[in-house]
């Protein structure tokens, strides 16, 4: 076995859900999806695919009249994209994956900007890259913040891939229109290729359709790559569908590696996503303001509680709240889950720069699993 495979950490998420399995009673809030079903029309596109029997392999960039309804969809919220530069892929982490492979090798220097889900930074680490880390800080109100200058001058012509997450998970720190221009700026510079995780940019609660993208700047010749996934905007977690925008003429690269991966997504599941799309923007606006409902409840109830901090995030799924006088964060966790059934993700998960706090993934069908929950909570800390 390979020394980095050995070496890597296990998902301190899931470590925590093992803790639970004793306790029948479990208000479940680590895992970043929503527990609303797919929805009906999604789920009959796909059985009705696989009535017709579309169970073989398909095209490595997925289904032509999928990439042309990912181009519609890019371009109604930025600029131009074509159905050339859209490659389907097996969900949003293999994208990523493919993002990973295609640009940084053994030895390649990787910046990512931390805390952030770690499949983002081990994903580079399993190809041999060496992982810098720039580290959003909290300020006392627990609000994340980026120092852009302190990411730029870590970022050199030494540097292949930078990598953000925005909106980030777990803090829902956003970067802002003039931070993406001065980083496309610094990477053309430089040299460097940007992956932009942009995942939860419908999951958006400042103003416009969705937060603010890469995409909004870039020219198609670029050195960038922007990920995206159905997961979280069409409640399909479970189907693993994902995609990603290239640079003109690296299409056909990424193409090599799918083969080489996964050779294609399912057809099956691929007309589930046609029919998410085809959903428009009525479907993914009420989610979103499903989500503002139980994020701004959430964060009201927390906010009563002595000794806790959190920051209203700017979008995502997630508050990531702190608890004084607590510095363990995945000891804690388990106590909740162990001893109260409450069910959060510690912020150890994340990386050392998320130590000493807890993720709550607020996606809830039924807002008063919420409240309940951090009775939970206060119970735990004797409030």
């Amino acid at each position: 076995m390979r020394d980095v495979v050995v070496a890597m950490q296990s998902s301190r998420i899931r470590e925590v859900a093992n803790a639970s399995l004793k306790n029948p009673d479990v208000l479940a809030f680590w895992f970043g999806e929503s527990d609303e079903v797919t929805s009906l029309p999604v789920r009959e596109a796909a059985m009705r695919s696989l009535e017709r029997g579309e169970t073989f392999y398909g095209h490595n960039l997925g289904l032509p009249e999928l990439r042309d309804a990912l181009a519609r969809y890019t371009c109604a919220l930025h600029p131009a994209v074509s159905a050339e530069r859209i490659a389907v892929t097996s969900s949003g982490v293999n994208a990523l994956m493919l993002a990973t492979e295609l640009l940084a090798g053994a030895g390649d220097e990787v910046v990512a900007v931390v805390p952030v889900w770690p499949n983002l930074t081990q994903q580079p680490t399993m190809m041999g890259a060496r992982v810098r880390r720039v580290a959003l800080r909290p300020d006392p109100a627990g609000v994340w913040r980026l120092d852009v200058q302190a990411l730029i001058d870590a970022v050199t012509p030494t540097t292949k891939v930078l990598l953000v997450n925005s909106p980030n998970n777990p803090t829902g720190w956003t970067l802002e229109r003039d931070e993406q221009r001065s980083l496309l700026e610094h990477c053309r510079r430089t040299g460097t290729w940007l992956v932009a995780d942009e995942v939860y940019e419908r999951m958006w609660f400042g103003t416009g359709r969705s937060a603010p993208s890469f995409l909004d700047l870039a020219s198609p010749e670029d050195r960038l790559i922007v990920v995206h996934s159905f997961s979280k905007s069409f409640l399909m977690t479970g189907w693993r569908l994902g995609w990603m925008v290239v640079p003109d003429g690296v299409v056909a690269q990424v193409g090599k590696l799918i083969e080489f991966n996964t050779s294609c997504a399912p057809e099956f599941v691929q007309h589930g996503g046609l029919a998410a799309l085809a959903l428009g923007d009525t479907f993914v606006d009420g989610l979103v303001q499903r989500l503002r409902t139980c994020r701004d409840l959430l964060l009201s109830q927390l906010r009563q509680l002595p000794g806790v901090t959190v920051a209203v995030p700017d979008g995502g799924l997630y508050a990531f709240l702190r608890v004084e006088g607590q510095h363990d964060s995945l000891t804690l966790a388990k106590r909740l889950v162990a001893e109260q059934g409450l069910g959060l993700a510690p912020g150890i998960a994340f990386g050392p720069e998320g130590e000493g706090w807890l993720r709550w993934c607020f996606a809830s069908r039924e807002p008063e699993r919420l409240v309940r929950g951090v009775e939970r909570l206060a119970k735990a800390l004797k409030l």
